[in-house]
Parts: structure tokens; sequence; C-alpha cells
């Protein structure tokens, strides 16, 4: 208890109807008010009253009955009709009590108590009885001896909840007792005794204990809870509770005791405090979903924006008025953000679609076209040389984008390989802006390239950064207005290599240009769609230089303020005896002339290869099974096969083993065509025999290199 107790006053009705007189403690002394009635003669005044010094034990339950027949003579307290007055009326009192009191008398305080107070008592009960107090209770005689040493000296105390160990079913036990010491006068108005009434409140103390652990428990996790819990009082919204979750949205630690208000300026002409008044006054609950709040999260930052779901619930008091707010909800920004990125990715990806589609239809318009002018008699060798040219044009157009298609396929799924080797990087930069020089050429660009005077090595893919440069150089060529500037510039300062495609020409917005290097994002168009493009080359650049341990960047200051990218790749030492570059080494359609054979059960996809390869001064034999090939290769052996793997009955990969085994082919060159190109599509067609591994259409290049690598056997 805190400070002094109240004071307790113990009070009784002492005599019969006709006289009463009302006696009470205070403080420890006894005191006897005069008579309630003026007429009545009193016990002591009325000889004809009978007198039995013992009639207090009469009744008083089991403990009455025990002390009737209990052997007094050898206590020092006697027999119960020579007890002073005061311990006989204090014994009579506690044994028709259903309250737990016991007194203690005499010298030794001899023990007495009442049948409530023998619960208490337990295994000590009933040998307790008449026996010294400091023996009854000797295991917590030292914690209660001083509090008898003053009832003793006359003072009566009071205590709450005093915490005391008893051994009274044979093992040590925690207990707790509320309860009061008075003393007992004899008839000179001497402490003789000590009277006390008392309950255990063990049971109270281990459940207010354990009611204190569940808060702390629920307190515990109410702070870190994932949620955002927050409880606030009163008209002004003061803080009572705010977890760890709270506190974190809000970038605020010293929030208890002090209102939203002032806690949150930033929010006082947004919807929440009004929405905390509305509650407040109304009692009803508020739900908000995915709403936006603006928090300055820091002393020094700007207003962030941040999304919430939560409930304002009103607490009520015991007469049922609104009192406070209970607080609680969710950060759901990362959610929010996550499904407007989802839908802008939807939206990207529809418009993709649509430019896919639209960029397919117009090749296969020439195409269907030149194919039409073929199909309808023989032209002259002039007009064949033009239809060719339109498909050979368009194919490559196709080619692109499909190759651009697979690549994103690879990228997402983890599947690009890479084929590193340390390479003269200036060497590289030429290679890109020769593939890229037709369009520029076309809108009569000026290009510039600038290459450091010592040759910067890389390690890296060289098809892949050749790619890369080309797709940069193609969309400068791209964006930028017929006559404008084009510029490559390669610098090397020992750690990296930075190779800059800078442009003059329509510039990037500045809402595009965080996301230039996202899949399927492109600036507008224009309506002629001379621009093209699927918005997928920069992704791909991106990936495929980060893959081998470089950066990209972009910057513009606006729309008509050009463009310029920026790669950055890591620099290595020159190999040593390496050549000065001098480009690739000239491809040549074979030195002699070869038997070949081609196996595809596509006729018009058999034919046109077979034509290629007899253009360059090669004879052909075409096959549309494996069971036909099979048997050619016996009649005329090739030198080189170039087989279809997705064959009817036998599949390629069933033909290029029994290939291997015919003396015949055992040495020829076989040569993979097919229409998956993953590396385990690679990987599968070498393991079963094939040399090289080709991916529909075969692009000539590609197939004049392996005529030219026969052509070196």
């Amino acid at each position: 208890m805190a400070g002094k107790p109240a004071q307790r006053r113990l009070f009784l009705l002492w005599g019969c109807s006709r006289e009463q007189r009302l006696c009470f403690s205070d403080g420890g002394a006894v005191r006897r008010l005069p008579s309630l009635y003026s007429a009545g003669p009193s016990r002591q005044e009325n000889p004809r009253m009978p007198r039995n010094p013992a009639a207090f034990l009469t009744e008083g339950g089991t403990m009455g009955a025990l002390m009737r027949g209990h052997d007094w003579s050898v206590s020092p307290l006697g027999p119960p009709d020579r007890w002073p007055p005061a311990l006989r009326t204090a014994v009579g009192l506690m044994l028709n009590s259903a309250f737990p009191m016991f007194a203690a008398w005499g010298p030794q305080l001899a023990f007495l108590y009442n049948d409530a107070y023998a619960e208490i008592l337990g295994g000590k009960h009933p040998q307790a009885l008449g026996r010294p107090f400091s023996e009854v209770w000797a295991e917590i005689w030292q914690a209660i001896s001083p509090i008898v040493d003053e009832a003793m000296r006359g003072h009566a105390t009071y205590h709450e909840n005093l915490p005391l160990t008893m051994q009274r079913n044979g093992y040590d036990e925690e207990t707790w007792f509320t309860f009061s010491y008075s003393p007992m006068r004899d008839e000179d108005g001497r402490p003789a005794g000590v009277f006390c009434a008392c309950t255990e409140t063990t049971e109270q103390v281990l459940s207010a204990r354990h009611r204190a652990e569940e808060i702390e428990r629920m307190r515990q996790l109410f702070q870190q809870a994932p949620g955002i819990l927050a409880v606030v009082r009163g008209p002004e919204h003061v803080f009572e509770i705010a977890n760890d979750a709270y506190r974190r949205l809000i970038g605020r630690e010293d929030v208890v005791g002090r209102a939203v208000a002032e806690v949150l300026p930033e929010v006082r002409d947004q919807v929440f405090t009004a929405l905390l008044d509305e509650v407040y006054e109304t009692g009803e609950p508020h739900v908000g979903n995915e709403m936006p709040i603006l928090l300055r999260r820091r002393p020094d930052s700007e207003l962030e924006e941040r999304f919430v779901n939560f409930i304002y619930q009103p607490i009520r008091d015991h007469r049922g008025a609104v009192s406070g707010i209970f607080v609680e909800g969710s950060d759901v920004t990362a959610a929010v953000l996550a499904m407007r990125a989802l839908q802008e990715a939807n939206s990207r990806k529809d418009e993709f679609l649509a430019m896919l589609a639209h960029e397919l239809r117009n090749p296969l318009a020439p195409i269907a076209a030149a194919a039409e002018l073929l199909r309808l008699g023989a032209p002259d060798a002039e007009r064949i040389q033009k239809t060719s040219a339109v498909i050979t044009r368009q194919v490559e157009h196709m080619t692109k984008l499909v190759d651009d298609l697979l690549d994103v396929s690879r990228v997402t799924r983890g599947l690009v390989t890479l084929r590193r080797e340390t390479l003269d990087f200036s060497a590289i930069v030429g290679e890109a802006v020769e593939q890229a020089a037709a369009p520029m050429q076309a809108k009569g660009h000026r290009v510039t390239v600038e290459l450091p005077a010592a040759q910067p090595w890389v390690n890296g893919d060289r098809t892949r950064l050749i790619q890369v440069l080309s797709n940069l150089l193609n969309n400068a060529a791209r964006y930028t207005p017929e006559g404008g500037d084009v510029a490559v510039r390669v610098t090397a300062n020992g750690r990296e290599v930075r190779a800059v495609v800078e442009d003059n020409g329509i510039g990037i917005p500045p809402g595009l240009l965080p996301h230039v290097f996202d899949l399927f994002t492109q600036a507008e168009r224009s309506p002629d769609r001379s621009q093209g493009g699927l918005g997928l080359g920069l992704a791909l650049a991106r990936t495929l230089i980060e893959l081998q341990g470089g950066h990209v960047g972009a910057y513009s200051t606006g729309a008509g303020q050009g463009s310029r990218f920026t790669v950055c790749l890591p620099q290595v030492e020159r190999p040593e005896g390496a050549a000065l570059s001098q480009g690739q080494q000239d491809e040549t359609r074979g030195a002699r002339r070869r038997h070949l054979m081609v196996v595809d059960d596509n006729a018009d996809a058999a034919q046109m290869l077979a034509l290629l390869l007899e253009t360059a001064g090669h004879s052909v034999a075409v096959c549309d099974d494996a069971r036909q090939a099979l048997a050619a290769v016996v009649a005329s052996p090739p030198a080189l096969l170039f087989v279809d793997i997705g064959l009817p009955g036998m599949d390629g990969y069933e033909l290029v083993r029994r290939l291997r085994q015919l003396p015949e082919t055992a040495m020829a060159r076989i040569v993979a065509i097919t229409g998956y190109g993953t590396p385990q599509d690679r990987a599968r067609a070498l393991e079963a025999g094939f040399d090289e591994h080709l991916v529909k259409p075969v692009h000539p290049k590609a197939l004049y290199a392996i005529l030219a690598r026969l052509a070196g056997q």
C-alpha cells in the first residue's frame, strides 16, 4: 500500500435489548460509551442473573469443542473459567466469527484460534492449540516478531498482502496475507496479548501477478506486432500507446503523452485528423483502405507519400461515453506501389503485343508481294534481284525481332550463357559501328568515332558486347532526325573502359528517363511509326552489361535535347602476345567444291537452303526424312550435313547417332538446324553428336562461316 494505511475501526454492540453500550477500538484503546437507554439494570446490578465464566466456550464450532476438551492444566493459561475477562471476551468473539482470527496471550503468547483460521494452519492444526506463538509459526517468526513486538508495546498495525514463506503442509509455500495485529490488555490496562483478524490473499496476489504478466506479454506483443497500433485519448487525441510499427511509420519516437496535432503537424490539413474528430464525436468506427498520407518522416526530409489500411475504433468508458480511439492498421505502401508497377507493366505488355503484331505484319506484306511476283511468271533478272533484296531485308528484320524476343526470354529466365574472353574494346566498337552504319547512312547522319591511342582491353562476350553497342547506335539513328549528329567516344582510365553514345535527336522526357531500361518502354511514337522497334533493346543492354560486371546509364536534359548513353566495363590487362586489331578474318563461301546434304521435312526451307549452298559452289542433296538420308549418304557420302531436328518418324538426335556409326559419315561435319535456341537445346544437340547448332531462320553469315571452316580442313 502506498503511504500510511487508512485507520481501521472495529465495533460491536454489547448487552441486551434493554441496555446496549457501544464499544469501539480506536488506535488500540477500548472505550465504552454511556448507556443508550436511560432505564434497565445491567447484568452486574441484577444479582438474579446466572454467572458462568466458561460460557464463552459453549458454542464456537469445532474449535469451541476442542477448547472445551483440551487439557489446560499443563498450559500457562490455566482453565478457561479462570482466564481474564479480556481474553474470554476476545475468544468468545473469535469463536463465533466466520472471519479467520487468532489470539495469543500471556508471556509465551499461547495460541488460540477459530474454525476459519484452522484452514490457514493446514497441517499445524490441531496441534497448534495452546502452543507458544513462536513455535506454531517458527518458520516465519523472524518476519512477524517485530509486528508482534509492536502490538505488545500497545500499538495496532495493519499489513496488506505481506509475503510469508510457510511450512503448513510439509513444504515451503509462498503465501500472502492481509491482517491487523491489535494489543489485548489485562485488567490493569497493560498489553498482555495479541489479537489478529486476517485473510489469506495468496490467490488474489498470484492472480494479480498473473494478470500483470499477461498484460506485460500483451504489451510486448502489442509493441512487436507487425501492424500499426496506437491508442489516443480525449478530444485532443493524446497518444497513450504507440507501438514500434506505428513509430516507424511516422518516423518519430517521442509520441506518448503528446497530441496527434503536435506529433504530426503535417497531417493537420489532411483527412486523418478530421476522421479522428468524427469518430470521437459520433462513436462510429471508420475503416480506411489504401489511403494516401503525406508524412515528414525525418525533420529535414520532404513529405513522403505512404499508403495505409486502418480502422479507428472508439473506446468507451464505464458510462458508455467515448473516451479514446483505438487505431489499428498496416503500412501497405510496398503493396500499393507493387500493384501500380504491375499495372504499368501490364499496360506496357499490352502496348508491346500491339507493337509486335504491327512489326511482324510490316515485313510480311513485302515478302508476300515478292512471293506473288515470283509465282506469276518468269521475271527478268533485274526484277528477280530487286525481289530477292526485298525478301532478304524483310527476313533479316523479322529475324532481328525474333532474336530480341528470344534474348528477352533467356534474360528473364536467367538462361543467358556468356562466352567471355579478353577483347580489344576498340575493335568491338568498330564492328558495332559497322553493323549500325546502314540506318545512319540512310538518314545522312554525321558519325564521329573517338578511340583512345592505346587499346583498351575488357573481359566479356564479344557477340553480346557488339549487340549492346549496336543497339545503342541503332537507337541513336532511329531517334535522330535526318542530318543529325551521332558520336561514339571511348575512354579508359586503368580501372574501367567507358563508351559514350551521344546524339542530338529527340531526347528523353524527364518522366521517361528513369524507366528507359525497363522492358517494353519506348518514347512517344510518331504516327508513321518511323522509329519502329519493340522497346527491348535497352532492357537487354542493361542486363547483358551487368552480367559482365559493368553498368549502363542514360542522360538527357529533356525533349528535343538529345540523349547520351554510357556503357562502363572493368578494364583488364592486355594479354601477352596479343596482336593489334585487324578485324575479323574474311569470310569465304568455300575454297573448293564439296558434296553437301540437307535433311528437312519442310520442302521450301530445304530447297532455299540448298540453293544458297549451290550458289556458294557446292553440290547439294536434299532428303525429307531420316531413312532417305541414311540411304543417300551410303550412295554419295557428304562432307557436311544440315539436319533438321524435328523430323518425322526418326528425329534429328537419333539420325545423327546413326550417322556417326556409318563409316561414310563418321568423320563428316553435321550441323543441327532447329527452331529451339536455348543453351539446353544447344547442349543436347552437341551431346547427341552434332558439331554445330544453328537456330532458324539460318542467317547467311552463319552459314558462310561454317563453309569457311569446312574449307580450312
